[in-house]
Formats: structure tokens, sequence, C-alpha cells
């Protein structure tokens, strides 16, 4: 028995629309009319509602051979249920400590739509083949009443590490793209996997508008659908003749090289190697911003051509007429646009969910690019990035292929023969760099910040250098023409935005300051060290403020006993600014006896004992104090900074938690395995629980922690006029 459909989601008057097509069904009909039996909805999977399509599209589902088939197949994969503890940026842990059989391992983990090409920017915790997160979610499943079986949460363990292609599972659209061998995928960002022959031309195939709006019609769902492996599953992949799998392979691959040349310019990317306006030729600034403007408008033509080509080829492998071809895209069009997205019970959603297009389009912005220069000279003053690159002494690697392993550095990184950061310069390279990872806003000091980009762009533009410098000014403080304002005032609010990614706060560059922020400190988070801050103490600040407290006395001693009201306000001033740093520094005393850096734990962990040190930056001050709060509570005793201050606590949590043992290496001392396979506690430890304890414990630590945990929100004056060295 047939049944009538009226379709007037395009309407803008909806009631108006639905009684005029009730009234005259004819002239409505392949618009707003649509006669057909119920029954036929049961042809495709799932039995979607999808009455404005043809019998041909529905006929798909029993014509074609579905994706699972062939060796081919689509899964979900990890999910941590922790992602604090197990997830981090790939930039915030060693280098050392990434890709193969190391701590840390690229993970999928979906994000915004982009289709081919995504760099892949959190890494998992997966050392000993993940026996921690293992360990975590066999306890937090059994908690739950569900089984301790860790299999439930780490699925499809045995498709990790394979090439493959991943998407985003809830998106506007689906988007495949590469998944590099060595990789993990993740609940969120899912995996499909077939023959590695086989890979460039399904991801092309499946990225197309076509396979998008077949899947969208089987899942029943158009704005924002969860585009599920199962779903993924049962879609029809047509039988392809070589010539037509090897045309659609060569246009996945011309896209895919397009897009990570336009990553290539990205600091955060595992591509990087340099800033966009140094990949262009140009005297001043304003030539090269229109260069690099002309160059990513090039780029975006030419990936919208490749992707209308694979489209166009696409209709025509599922055997689409034009009238499928119209009820299938603009069917779907229509309903997405009348479907806010949406989501389910205690699902956080994908994040930075946008067109790809219009992030590289961004890039175009003049100012973006000017603010992109001076932060890759930032990382090129602290030795993070190899300035060679641009002064054309080193050349860039060649490109990759697709599906290789992610490379633990990005090529644009200053890298020694052992692999590793170059932990100081080389005879010949052409630039100086802080070796202890500290740098200062205090004109005239050796360590300045600023001079160190000054020479940067020196070492870089040479004979053009000032030029360049001053077209920077201008673009980034017009008002003051000052770059040391910038890097002064919004360098790092900058710096934490773009280094924050993938659900991680990542900064590594941290700007620690005085009440006011007119003195500040910069730290490279990777060239820290335990005695560190002790160095910061006695060979930075105390020698600042020794000469600033010189200053006062020859303003008083010159002023006299009458001095005049401009004198009064220098001394007054002076006297302010000496008391600030004389408050910075007994800051910097409290943290230097209880400072170890421990990037495992993650950047903001590890910075949260300096919670009192950033008080110019209000808003990650208070997520620094939060989780600082949290730590104290016992909230992550996973992590080594918990043990190293609180370690009668957290040797005890070992007792009872079988991942933290494992996480603080003490899981052979409190635990044993059955011949069952199970873990039990052990009876009694192999090591007496007061002498770990002990082992564990600084009394300069414990007085230290004391005066921390006491400590308030430091508040005070907002002025952040600065005071020369010289």
């Amino acid at each position: 028995m047939k049944t009538v459909f009226f379709r007037v989601l395009d309407a803008e008057d909806k009631a108006a629309a639905l009684r005029a097509a009730i009234d005259n069904p004819n002239s409505a009909r392949d618009k707003r009319t649509f006669e057909l039996d119920p029954v036929v909805f049961s042809v495709v999977p799932r039995s979607p509602f999808a009455y404005w399509v043809g019998d041909k599209l529905r006929g798909l589902f029993g014509e074609l051979p579905p994706l699972e088939s062939k060796d081919r197949t689509a899964k979900a994969g990890l999910n941590t249920n922790n992602d604090k503890r197990f997830l981090r940026a790939w930039w915030e842990v060693s280098i050392k400590q990434v890709g193969g059989i190391q701590q840390w391992v690229p993970l999928a983990k979906g994000g915004a739509p982009s289709s081919h090409y995504s760099d892949t920017v959190v890494v998992v915790r997966w050392f000993s083949e993940g026996v921690e997160l293992k360990a975590f979610a066999s306890a937090y499943r059994a908690a739950h009443g569900w089984g301790d079986q860790w299999s439930a949460m780490i699925n499809a363990i045995e498709f990790y590490f394979r090439p493959g292609f991943t998407w985003p599972l809830r998106a506007s659209r689906f988007a495949p793209a590469a998944l590099p061998a060595g990789s993990i995928f993740s609940k969120r960002g899912c995996g499909g996997f077939a023959p590695p022959e086989e890979l460039p031309w399904i991801i092309a195939l499946l990225s197309s508008r076509c396979f998008d709006a077949v899947f969208k019609m089987l899942l029943g769902r158009f704005g924002h659908p969860e585009f599920s492996g199962g779903g993924l599953q049962k879609m029809p992949l047509p039988e392809l003749s070589p010539e037509n799998k090897r045309v659609l392979a060569d246009l996945f691959k011309r896209s895919w090289s397009l897009k990570r040349s336009s990553d290539t310019r990205s600091e955060t990317s595992h591509a990087f190697l340099l800033p966009q306006l140094l990949e262009v030729d140009g005297d001043d600034l304003a030539s090269r911003i229109s260069s690099s403007r002309e160059q990513i408008l090039a780029l975006e033509s030419d990936l919208l051509a490749i992707q209308s080509e694979i489209d166009q080829r696409s209709f025509d492998l599922y055997g689409l007429s034009e009238s499928d071809r119209q009820a299938l895209v603009e069917g779907f069009s229509v309903e997405s646009a009348d479907i806010e997205p949406s989501l389910g019970e205690g699902d956080e959603g994908d994040e930075d969910d946008g067109d790809e297009l219009d992030a590289i389009a961004d890039e175009g912005n003049g100012v973006a690019l000017v603010e992109a220069l001076i932060s890759w000279s930032v990382g090129a003053a602290f030795g993070r990035f190899d300035v060679r690159l641009a002064t054309g002494v080193r050349e860039g690697p060649p490109e990759p292929a697709p599906f290789d392993p992610l490379p633990a550095a990005s090529p644009g990184m200053l890298i020694g023969e052992g692999g590793l950061q170059e932990a100081r310069p080389g005879f010949d390279y052409p630039l100086i760099f802080p070796e202890n990872g500290v740098l200062v806003d205090d004109p005239g000091h050796s360590l300045d910040l600023t001079r160190a980009v000054r020479s940067v762009f020196e070492a870089v533009f040479r004979d053009r250098a000032e030029n360049f410098w001053n077209d920077a000014s201008i673009t980034l403080d017009p008002k003051n023409r000052d770059l040391r304002n910038w890097l002064s005032a919004d360098y790092f609010e900058y710096h934490l935005k773009k280094y924050s990614k993938g659900g991680r706060k990542a900064p590594i560059f941290w700007q620690l300051g005085s009440l006011s922020g007119r003195y500040s400190v910069w730290l490279c988070a990777h060239r820290l060290t335990s005695d560190s801050f002790f160095q910061i103490q006695n060979e930075v600040v105390a020698p600042k403020l020794a000469h600033e407290e010189r200053l006062l006395a020859g303003l008083i001693e010159a002023a006299g006993g009458n001095p005049a009201a401009r004198e009064r306000k220098e001394i007054a001033e002076q006297e302010a600014f000496v008391g600030e740093l004389r408050a910075f520094l007994d800051e910097i005393r409290c943290v230097a006896p209880l400072w170890k850096p421990m990037l495992d734990d993650g950047v903001v962990l590890t910075m949260a004992p300096l919670w009192r040190l950033v008080p110019h930056h209000k808003a990650w001050q208070k997520e620094l104090k939060s989780r600082w709060d949290e730590l104290a509570a016992g909230k992550y005793d996973w992590a080594h900074v918990a043990m190293h201050l609180w370690p009668e606590r957290v040797v005890l949590k070992c007792l009872t938690d079988r991942s933290v043992a494992i996480s603080h290496d003490l899981v052979d001392m409190f635990w044993v395995e059955g011949a069952d396979g199970k873990w039990q506690p052990r009876p009694v430890p192999t090591r007496p629980i007061d002498e770990l304890v002990r082992e564990r414990t600084s009394v300069a630590v414990r007085s230290a922690l004391q005066g921390l945990t006491e400590a308030s929100i430091p508040s005070g004056p907002k002025a952040r006029t600065r005071r020369s060295s010289s």
C-alpha cells in the first residue's frame, strides 16, 4: 500500500507550502509530493525514512558489495575514559618518548573534518603495549559493574598501528583522511582498513559528495550525524576498473600533498618547516604578504578542482542519473540547513569542527602571517626551530608518503645527530640560544627576549632586517610601533591559543612575571631541569633586583632631603618596582626547592606549582590554580608530580590502584598476577611502605610545599611599564 509524503523543508512558510501541496498534489509532485510503498525503506540497512530518493539510490545497497568485504573493514577504537591522564599534545612530551616502542604513540582523535590529509595532534600513553591503560580500563569497568575486560574500552586492538584511514565520528560531512602506520585510532577518530594498495582510491571515493550523501541517507540523520564504523561497514562500494582506481588514487595523492604543503607552515604540525612569510620571496613584508595570499588562493583553487573531479567521477561510478544526483545532494542540503548538531548524553563531541578551506584562507590574513613569523622567531631564539632552513644553509627533507609513520619531531625543529633536540649551538650555527631555556623581558640584558628575536631577523633577513623589523612592529603594534610591547603583552596569549588543540592546553614557552607584568622571565619547557629555578633565582632575578635597588638608592641620593614632585614620583615608582621584584624573587625561592619538571604529566600539571608566578595572565592562572588544587586533593595521583610532592599519599594509593602503581613503577612490590591471569594485591608488599615513602620524601620539598599550599591568589596593580637593565 502506497503512502503520500509531503516535503516542505525548503519552504520559508512551511504551513502554507503544506496546504498548497495537499490542495494541488499533482502540481507539487516530484517537488513536494512523493508517493511510495513504505516497504521499500527496508531495502536500505536501518530502513531510513528517505522517501524523496529514487529506487536506484536505494537499490545500491543490494546491487553493490558493502565496504565490509574483501579484506576491508571499519572500526571504533580506543576510549580512555580519562583523556587528561592518558593523552597529550605531541609537542608536550619529549621527542625521545614518541613513536615506535616508546611511551607515547600518535592517536587519531577526530576533530575538524579534513578529507585526505589531517595531522595527528594527540599522542596516547602506550608503554609496554598499553599496560597502564589496560589496568585502568579493567578497574574502571569493574567499578561500574561491567566486568573487568579492558578490550571493551580498548577496541579493535588487532588493527592498531596499521595504515588505514580515519575520520571524525560526528561532523558536518564524512571526511576520511590517511591514517599513518604506527598510529592508534579512537572512538571519536575511527579507523578504516583495506589492503594498503587499495587505500588511496578508497579514501578518494569515500570523500566524495556522493558517498557523503548516501552515508547520511543510511544513517537517517543529516546535519551532524555520527558516521559510525558499523554504518560504514554497510555502505555500498562499486567495483572499479584498474584505470578508475589509478585516477582516484592520483587525485587523493595530489590532494594529500597540497594539504600537507599547507601544513608545513603550522608550527604545531608534524610537517612544519617554516612560517608562510619565509616560504615566499619579497623585499618587504607587504610584498611577501601579497605573495602568500596569492599562493594560498592558488592552493584553494587546486583543492576545489581536485574535489570537484572526485565528486563527478564518484557519481558516474555509482551510476547515478542527474535526477538521482539532484535528489540526493539537494535533498540532504535542505535537511542539513534545518537541523542543528546535537550531542548524545555524555558526548563531548568533536572539537574544532569547521571548514578546512576556511582555515587555509585564514592563514592569508596579514596580521596572522606576521604573528606566525614572530612566533617562529621566538622558537628559533629558544633553539626549538632551525634557522638554517630560512637562510638556505639546510634543505628540508623530501615529502613522505601518505601512510608513512609520523616523525617524532617536525622537520623544522633543530635536531641533533642522535635524533633529539639540539642541546647547545654548534660552532657553525648562526645563532646563540639559551641552553637552560631562560630568556627575560628586560631591555639591555644579554638574555632579553626581544633582542634574541631581533637576532633571528638579522640572521634571516641580513641587511634588510631593520626594514622587516619595523614592518612587523607597525603591523602588530600600530600605536607604539614596538615589537617589545607585543611580545610582552600579547605573545603568550597567542602562543597559548596556538598550542591548545586536541583538548589539550599545552604552551611550551612560559611567561612568568611580577605582579603587574613589568618584569618577565620566559622559559622553554623542554630545556628546563630540576635546577632551573635555582638558576633563575641566583643568576637572573636576584641580580636584577640588586640592579634596581642600586637605581633606587641613586634616585634617593640625587633627590636629597627636599625632593621635587617629579623626583618623588620617580622614587615612588621605583620603590613599587623594587617591591614587585622582591615579591617575585620570594615566589621563585618558594618554588625552587620543589620544582621537578616532568612533562609526561602534561604542561598544565607540570606548571601547576607555578600558578602564583603568572598573575598577569588571569585566565591561565585560574586554570593552573584549579589543577593545583586538584593535585593537592589527590585527583591526579597517577602523575609523577603528585608522587614527588605527596609520596605518603601516593604510595598508599598504589596499594589499591594497580594502574597508579604501574605509573610509579611500584606494581611488582604491591601486586601479583594469579594463575587465572587476574591481578591481586600482595598480602605483604615486597618492601616496607614507610621505607618507600621515606625514599621519596624531601624535607626541603615538604617545607616549600607547605608555603605554596597556604598561599592565596596575589592581586595588585595592572601597570605594565618596564625598566631597563642598561
